[in-house]
């Protein structure tokens, strides 16, 4: 069995993410979404709300979209505000073959701002795929 983690916030409903995940899944993949909870002030839209119901609002909604286009989704959960430190956290305990990173493009992207696609890689033994959503 193929172990994949999807990793969104913003990006997590977008056709771009979708359709990446659903391509690196397979019959036998088992997906785990983690939506880190970014804190309210940093979204780039306005929106009301905890950081974590905001999280978790967003990954039952891109499971839900995931379920629908075909991708079995074992959890999706939320994770540490910092995306660098939820992901770290979920494979310190679990094992991946492959991770997808969802990011809005560069100058926008508070995840690339941050040099995240290149921290993880360096990081981590497993292949990260980044995915931007436009």
């Amino acid at each position: 069995m193929t172990r994949l983690l999807a990793v969104a916030h913003q990006t997590a409903e977008t056709g771009e993410f979708l359709e990446a995940v659903r391509s690196a899944a397979t019959t036998d993949s088992e997906v785990v979404l983690l939506v880190p909870a970014t804190p309210v002030k940093h979204l780039t839209s306005w929106t009301t709300g905890e950081s974590r119901a905001i999280a978790l609002e967003k990954a039952d909604s891109a499971r839900r979209l995931l379920q629908a286009s075909g991708v079995e989704v074992a959890d999706a959960r939320v994770g540490d505000p910092d995306p660098y430190q939820a992901i770290l956290d979920v494979v310190e305990l679990e094992k991946f073959d492959r991770i997808i990173v969802s990011t809005f493009p560069p100058g926008i992207s508070r995840w690339l701002g941050a040099d995240l696609i290149n921290r993880l890689s360096r990081a981590l033994d497993v292949p990260v795929t980044h995915v931007v959503a436009r």
